[in-house]
């Protein structure tokens, strides 16, 4: 219910027979207040075969005055909630980036993740720090160049005017979670590898 803020849990059936005219019927099951108006929601396994009907994560608009202003852009909130029982229950109150509209909730153990990538699956990866340089064919440039904290295998390369510049840089870092920043400001470019 977004010009109320909340979350209401029904029972289908219920509002069927109600909308055919059963007085007695009671749609609504439950109501949660949400900070403020939901704009999207998404169900835990909801866009799979294995919808459980367990969490409702609930993405919400104007809740600007939650958190600490950082920049143009204030942070929004979304809120987790259990919707397995006949009442449901706030579980997480978290900030996200601003306009949210797309979230989706896995149960942890079909997340298989890795702490280190081997580089043989990247076909265009820099396996080498030597294999850095600019590679020019014509006004098409490649520049390929690696990374290892704190340092890149080149401080700085030149290109031309016009050229079309393909960027090939490669983290050698074998440490969990150790990423590395690249930036080109005056090209509003800013990536992690």
């Amino acid at each position: 219910l977004f010009v109320d803020s909340q979350i209401v849990k029904w029972n289908v059936e219920a509002a069927i027979k109600s909308f055919k005219g059963g007085k007695e019927a009671q749609a609504v099951v439950d109501r949660i207040d949400v900070h403020y108006q939901p704009g999207h929601g998404f169900t835990s396994m909801g866009e799979t075969k294995e919808s459980d009907g367990r969490y409702f994560n609930s993405d919400n608009k104007f809740s600007k005055d939650r958190f600490l202003p950082v920049g143009p852009l204030h942070c929004e909130t979304a809120q987790l909630i259990d919707i397995s029982g006949d009442k449901m229950k706030l579980v997480h109150d978290h900030s996200v980036l601003s306009e949210p509209h797309d979230s989706i909730i896995v149960r942890r153990d079909i997340i298989k993740t890795r702490q280190i990538y081997d580089m043989d699956e990247f076909p265009n990866a820099v396996k080498d720090p030597a294999e850095s340089g600019v590679f020019r064919n014509g006004k098409k440039v490649t520049v390929k160049l690696t990374s290892q904290a704190p340092a890149f295998s080149m401080r700085e390369f030149k290109l031309k005017n016009g050229d079309e510049v393909t960027l090939i840089l490669t983290n050698h870092d074998k440490v969990e979670d150790l990423t590395h920043g690249f930036a080109m400001p005056k090209y509003d470019i800013n990536f992690i590898v």
